[in-house]
This record gives structure tokens, C-alpha cells and sequence, in this order.
């Protein structure tokens, strides 16, 4: 009987802490931090340097005002992309850039920037001789070739009306949202997008998602009502409590303009989520592109194709609407690939602050399972994470996981508070056995230098055989960071080309075997956060010294098996001229 009052006292403070957290404008449950494992002792040789400054990233990117956000717009951030758009063989990065609500007085406003790599270890500011030089609110970007002339084009979203660049195959772009009907709504506020091909016909279709709908003249000032504060700190408002936002899908005609088919496929059927980052992959092995959402502060969305030009939204069926207790989670960036070698495709998704990430787990079928407790990813709940992905740092042939942080408030940075604004990167080593460590600490002086970062763009920038991140940083210029691998583990990298499907082969899924074991990864468009990786795919090969053989899942439906190659080589491989 003494217990009963403790036990009433302990429920009522627990009661109180989640009517606190749910108070607030963003989905957080100040999860603990997870007992860190036993290190593993094993070296880890890859090591980040940031050189981005040195190789000629120097234009700030400018999301709101600096020192306080007023409005949850000037929070979120922009993403950017690896683009080869010159086909020197050179990935080249675009950088979506963003503005300030009280202007820019008689100074010029930022634009978007084009860097294209010269092959010599530093990048050259092309924007306006490309035709890239717009201002604007820029948030998310998407590449490929919806064309089919084998040029990569630029979608970019904004808040406002969105822009389409098609490249010219000359080093110019042609702005076409509006004339080929992608623009959208002139006040939406568009997050992510991914070109994807639905219905398998050949030509790339488009997805878009809003955040919400924002309006500054009815959202209320910091600290105003329950939803615009952060443990008690008056902070900008939302998302909870503001309009929602929505998703779109426009599918392309055979004149290569776009028609919203958003009610026909019934993706319009599902309402009432924040939506950020859109993935589209092939998660349940049955040939056909479905379409991954990481929400804020609801229920992140999987959208399965059911083959006859329509959607079905399978989230909490499928297990990657909610953590691993069945709560909402303040999603963001989203990284996908295989991580225990069974040739499904898993998902890694990045939360806010007081959350564990997810590790969700591909059991078979398109149903997941979240990892994160056993494998080890619930060590650092402490950052806001952002742009994410599952790709081989270290070349040993496991998939490891890297992760961008930033906090949202700036106002944390005026002391007396145990969170900071700009925040240290993470990554995990893959240990092979379905866990991974935190080798954040040995991974290089690039790592622990805090920005608060949105965007991450993995390429290998360089061509020397490992892979590099370029990072978008909250006012600042971007960060590049020089994978400087050691060691003796070999790499191959597979180019794919579509004939039947599109060209740009987004939504392929391709297996290779090299020295006893399979590896697989699929062909994306955007993913991490808002962002786009390099489409030419990195497989580390241990001690391999040659693929024996890469079978390949058309976007088409089709599947061919090709001869493998030597490592330290770029398969490229064409449709069509593989064996069935």
C-alpha cells in the first residue's frame, strides 16, 4: 500500500512530460539515449575532410533570418543535388538557395548555385552562363533525364511556383515548369519531389509533396499559443497546429508535358500530414515503383503501386508510419538500400530531437521491421537529423549509415541550455552482423566541426573510387568532405541506361555478386533530405578483386544478367544488351 502514492505520483509526472511534449509544435519524446555497445576494435579507414571551401563552394546559403526564425519557413532548410550535367564524366553539384522574409534592401538576392567540377580537385561557379541564376524561396530538388536526349534536367520546388530546367545538352538550361505544367499553385509551399515512371511507359513521371500551407498573415508570433514553444522557449510555430500540406503527382504525356493526376491514381485520397522527403523505389520486389514519405510530426506514408495507374497508402500496414512504440515522429530525410545483404531493400529515416532515427528493416514482401534498438542507431537522440544514407564508406562491402544534424532554433545559441543550433555529423559503421557503431569520432576532422546542416548530396566528386558528401549548411557556403579512404578494399560502380524504361533508369534494382555475396541498391532520384546522390551506384568489394556477374531490375518490369568486371572500373550497362 505505501508504493500506490509513488506509483500515482510516477504516472501523473509522466503524464504531465507527454502533455508537455504534445504541447509543442513538433512530434518529440525525449527518447534516452541507448547504452552504447562494446567498441569492436576493428579500424575504420575512411576519414572526412572538409574541403569545400578550398575547392571553391563559396556562396552562402541563405534560408530566413539568421539569428531568429520567426516563421517555420525560415527553419526547414534546402537540399541540394549530384549532377553530371555536362556528361564530362565529372559530377558537378547543384545547390538549391532560398531568401529572407524582410528582403534584401539594395543588395542582390541569392540564386540557386551550379558548381561544375574540373576534374582537378575544385569546381567552377557556372550559374549564370547556365541560365541557373534564380532567386527565390528554393527548397527541394530533383534530377533526371525526363526527356529521354540523355541530358539530366533540374526540378526545383519552392514556396511559390516551382521551376523545371531542361538542359540543353549545350551547358544551358531552359526554365519550363509552367509551360510543360509543374509549376503548381503560386503560394504552395512544395518540399520534396522524384521523378518516377508509374506506369512503366517509358517517360518519367513527376511526384511532388508540400509541407504545408503557410501564410505568415494568419500564423501566429513565437511562443503565441502551445504549438510555438520548444521546452518552454518561446520558438516559431509549428508544424502542429497549421494547415496541412498535400502531395501531388503529374503524370507525362507523349508530348512531354504533365497532367495532375493526383485524384485518378489516388494518392489524393490520403490527407492531413507534413510532408517532406519523396522516395520512390521498388520496396516490395513486385517490379513496380511505390513511393516512401517522411512526415514531420505524423505519420510518415509508403504509397504502394497497384500496377493499374493508381496508389494505395500502406504505411501502418507495411510498419513505417511510426516508431518502434507505434508514435508519430518528426521525419525528415530518408536513405534506402540493403544493409544486412538479403537483396531487400531497407530504409533508414532521420527525426527531431529526442527521437531515435529508424532503421526499418525489410522482413519480406514490402513489410518492415525498425531495428534501431538492436542495431545500435539509438545512441544519439540528442540532433535533429537531416540528410541521411545507407552507402559503403569504407568499400568493405557493408552498407554503412551517414547522417547530417542542425538544430531548427537559433535562439538555443544564447546559452544557459544543454542543445546547440549547429550540430556535429555521425557515421556508422556497418559491423556485418545487423549492427552498426558510432565511428563519428575516428572518421575525421570534417565530422565534428557544427553547422546546422540540411541537404547532404553523396557522390564520389573525385573518381577516386570512394564515396564523398557534399552538405548544404543554414547560412553558410556548403560543405565537401573529401573521403580520404586507406587501405587495400576495392570498389566498382554500375551506370545504368535505360532503352525500354527511362533513360535515366530511376527505379531500377541492381544485384551483384563479387567474391561469395550478394549486395543490392536501388536507383533513386531524390532522397536523404530534399537532395539527390550521385544515379551512377558504388558497391564496395572488400577483398574482391572482380563482380562476377550484375543482374539488373528494369523500371520496364524487364530483368537481365550481364558479366561482371575488374574493380577500380565503371560498368556501364545498356538495356537490352544483357542476357535474359
Amino acid at each position: 500500500m505505501g508504493h500506490k502514492p509513488v506509483r500515482v505520483f510516477l504516472l501523473f509526472l509522466l503524464f504531465c512530460a507527454a502533455g508537455r511534449l504534445l504541447s509543442q509544435g513538433v512530434a518529440t519524446r525525449n527518447a534516452p539515449a541507448a547504452p552504447r555497445g562494446a567498441p569492436s576494435g576493428r579500424p575504420f579507414a575512411a576519414t572526412f575532410d572538409d574541403i569545400g571551401t578550398k575547392a571553391g563552394l563559396t556562396s552562402p546559403v541563405i534560408v530566413g533570418n539568421a539569428a531568429a526564425k520567426k516563421y517555420i519557413i525560415e527553419a526547414n532548410g534546402t537540399g541540394l543535388a549530384a549532377i553530371d550535367f555536362d556528361r564530362d564524366g565529372w559530377v558537378d553539384l547543384f545547390v538549391v538557395n532560398s531568401s529572407r522574409l524582410e528582403g534584401f534592401g539594395n543588395t542582390t538576392p541569392p540564386t540557386n548555385r551550379l558548381y561544375r567540377n574540373t576534374g582537378k580537385g575544385a569546381f567552377t561557379d557556372v550559374t549564370k552562363t547556365a541560365g541557373l541564376d534564380r532567386a527565390g524561396w528554393g527548397n527541394g530538388v530533383c534530377v533526371a533525364d525526363i526527356d529521354n536526349d540523355g541530358d539530366d534536367d533540374i526540378f526545383v520546388t519552392y514556396w511559390g511556383p516551382n521551376l523545371l530546367f531542361l538542359n540543353s545538352g549545350k551547358g544551358t538550361f531552359e526554365e519550363a515548369g509552367a509551360r510543360l505544367g509543374v509549376a503548381g499553385p503560386p503560394k504552395e509551399w512544395s518540399s520534396g519531389c522524384t521523378f518516377l515512371d508509374y506506369d512503366r511507359d517509358g517517360r518519367l513521371d513527376l511526384f511532388v509533396t508540400s509541407y504545408q500551407q503557410f501564410d505568415p498573415a494568419t500564423t501566429p508570433a513565437p511562443g503565441k499559443t502551445s504549438n510555438c514553444e520548444w521546452k518552454g522557449m518561446p520558438v516559431f510555430c509549428g508544424p502542429r497546429g497549421l494547415p496541412f500540406g498535400r502531395a501531388t503527382l503529374f503524370h507525362q504525356r507523349s508530348d512531354g508535358t504533365f497532367e495532375d493526376v493526383t485524384q485518378a491514381s489516388g494518392i489524393g485520397a490520403i490527407q492531413g500530414f507534413y510532408a517532406f522527403t519523396a522516395v520512390a523505389a521498388d520496396f516490395n520486389g513486385d517490379g513496380w515503383i511505390d513511393i516512401y514519405i517522411a512526415c514531420d510530426s505524423t505519420p510518415s506514408m509508403l504509397f504502394r503501386n497497384e500496377k493499374n495507374g493508381r496508389f494505395r497508402e500502406f504505411g501502418v500496414e507495411t510498419g513505417v508510419a511510426f516508431n518502434e512504440h507505434g508514435f508519430e515522429q518528426g521525419g525528415m530525410g530518408v536513405g534506402v538500400g540493403d544493409y544486412n545483404r538479403d537483396g531487400l531493400l531497407d530504409i533508414v529515416k532521420t527525426n527531431f530531437a529526442g527521437d531515435h532515427p529508424n532503421l526499418f528493416r525489410n522482413i519480406g514482401g514490402g513489410i518492415f521491421e525498425d531495428s534501431v534498438l538492436s542495431a545500435g542507431l539509438a545512441v544519439n537522440p540528442q540532433y535533429v537529423g537531416w540528410g541521411v544514407a545507407l552507402l559503403d564508406l569504407d568499400n568493405d562491402g557493408w552498407q554503412d549509415i551517414f547522417q547530417v544534424n542542425g538544430h531548427v532554433y537559433p535562439e538555443l545559441d544564447r546559452g544557459g541550455r544543454n542543445e546547440t543550433y549547429r550540430q556535429p555529423w555521425l557515421a556508422y559503421r556497418n559491423l556485418g552482423d545487423g549492427r552498426f557503431e558510432d565511428v563519428s569520432v575516428v572518421a575525421g576532422s570534417g565530422i565534428g566541426v557544427k553547422h546546422s546542416s540540411r541537404g547532404a548530396a553523396f557522390a564520389d566528386f573525385d573518381n577516386d573510387g570512394n564515396i564523398d558528401v557534399a552538405v548544404m549548411n543554414m547560412g553558410e557556403p556548403p560543405s565537401l568532405l573529401r573521403n580520404a579512404l586507406t587501405g587495400s578494399m576495392r570498389w566498382i560502380k554500375v551506370a545504368l541506361e535505360g532503352v525500354l524504361s527511362n533513360r535515366s533508369a530511376i527505379g531500377a534494382v541492381v544485384t551483384i555478386e563479387a567474391g561469395g555475396v550478394r549486395q543490392t541498391l536501388p536507383v533513386l532520384c531524390q532522397s536523404s533530405f530534399l537532395s539527390q546522390n550521385e544515379r551512377r551506384l558504388h558497391f564496395g568489394l572488400g577483398q574482391a578483386a572482380r563482380v562476377d556477374l550484375v543482374r539488373v531490375q528494369w523500371p520496364s518490369g524487364k530483368t537481365e544478367t550481364f558479366d561482371g568486371g575488374t574493380a577500380g572500373t565503371t560498368l556501364n550497362l545498356k538495356e537490352g544488351a544483357g542476357r535474359k
